[in-house]
Formats: C-alpha cells, structure tokens, sequence
C-alpha cells in the first residue's frame, strides 16, 4: 500500500519511513503540511496517511479539516478531482491530553499515534486501517455492482389504462398494445403462452367431445 508520511523532523520521518518499508508498503515523503495537502490532492493519492499534529506551513489538523471537506465536495478543489475514496488518516503527536486527542478525532482524523512512537505499534494502527480500507473498497464495489444491476432493471409502476373488453394496455404515447408487448418492453419478463382450463373449456369443448370415444 502506498502511504503519506507527512514530518518535518527528519529523525522521526526517517524512522516512519523505515518501518512502513520494512513493511512492504511505498511510502511517500512530505516535510510539511502544504506538501502533504497537495499530494493527498492528487487522483492517485495514497489512501493512508500519517501525519504530525505540528508542521510548518499547515498543522495537522487543519490537512484533516481540508481532507475531509475535499471528501465530502465541499472543497473548491473538490470538482476537479476524484474525492469517492475516503482517507484513512493517523495523527502522530507528542500531546497527549485527552482535549487534544479527543479535537484531532472529532476534526476527522481516524486514529492517533503518539510520540515517540513503538514501531509495534505503528505497524498495528497501520494494518488496522489498511483493513478498514479494503472494506471500503469491498462496499464501494458492491454498490456499483447493486448500481449496474438496478440500472437493468425496468419496473412497472402507476396506473395502467387496460381496456375492459380486449385487456389492452395504452401507453404514454396514447396508443394501445396488447398485453404481452407492453409488459416485454417495460420488464425483463418472457412469455410463454399456453391454455388455461377455463379457455380450454370454452374454445375446445366440441372437439374435446367428438374426440371422447365414449361420447
């Protein structure tokens, strides 16, 4: 998976760096939060990203605030750009009062990592979005697949003129079909025509009388 590291320590950042490769994961590097905002704009942005809470340019929280409105379509940047797969986003800081921790998840973020940080630790918070993600991508493409399936879909609904004498149907255009055509066009239905015992009686009734050897 690729991920964003975004840390303006180089200490901390390479040792983020560090474990995510060890990992197997790609992981992209900012120095600041401008430079985290800009490539989580990007259409191929990763879909996690581990950020610090204090940076240059832009803090923490405020990528979390401009992330989500970019998510939601709120953001001017929001028409240009794909905005339908939502960020996993893990918060690293050294503050650990839970007023702060409780404004960074309330602001958006999904998950915190405080400083210094076990790399046990990062790799757990790490596989744990990364699982979240991957149901978010499950759900997503069962949707499109309910999508596509309802798009196939053609329902009869409303009320439909039938003639009480020949059971024709009019359709929006005024013209009149026979049952079986109106139907066929507007569902998936086939027809098979066959004879019920009522019609049997009353069309075949003399023939099945002249055929009965006992008659």
């Amino acid at each position: 998976m690729r991920i964003l590291i975004a840390e303006d320590d180089f200490t901390s950042r390479t040792m983020l760096a560090a474990v995510l490769k060890k990992g197997g994961d790609e992981v992209v590097e900012t120095t600041n939060g401008l430079e985290a905002w800009n490539e989580l704009q990007k259409h191929d942005a990763p879909r996690l990203a581990i950020f610090d809470w204090m940076m240059p340019e832009m803090d923490g929280l405020e990528i979390v605030r401009r992330v989500r409105a970019l998510e939601s379509g709120q953001s001017p940047s929001a028409s240009s750009i794909a905005t339908t797969d939502r960020r996993y986003l893990i918060m690293l800081t050294t503050r650990d009062e839970k007023a702060d921790i409780i404004a960074g998840l309330d602001t958006g973020a999904d998950d915190y990592l405080a400083k210094p940080f076990d790399p046990g630790e990062l790799r757990a918070r790490v596989d744990a979005g990364r699982r979240m993600i991957r149901m978010q991508e499950q759900l997503a493409e069962q949707i499109r697949e309910l999508k596509q399936a309802l798009d196939h879909i053609k329902t009869l609904q409303g009320i439909l003129p039938i003639c009480s004498f020949c059971k024709k149907i009019r359709d929006d255009g005024g013209y009149w079909n026979q049952v079986e055509a109106y139907v066929s066009r507007h569902s998936d239905a086939l027809f098979s025509h066959s004879i019920c015992p009522d019609c049997m009686k009353k069309h075949y009734s003399e023939f099945a009388k002249d055929s009965d050897p006992d008659s």
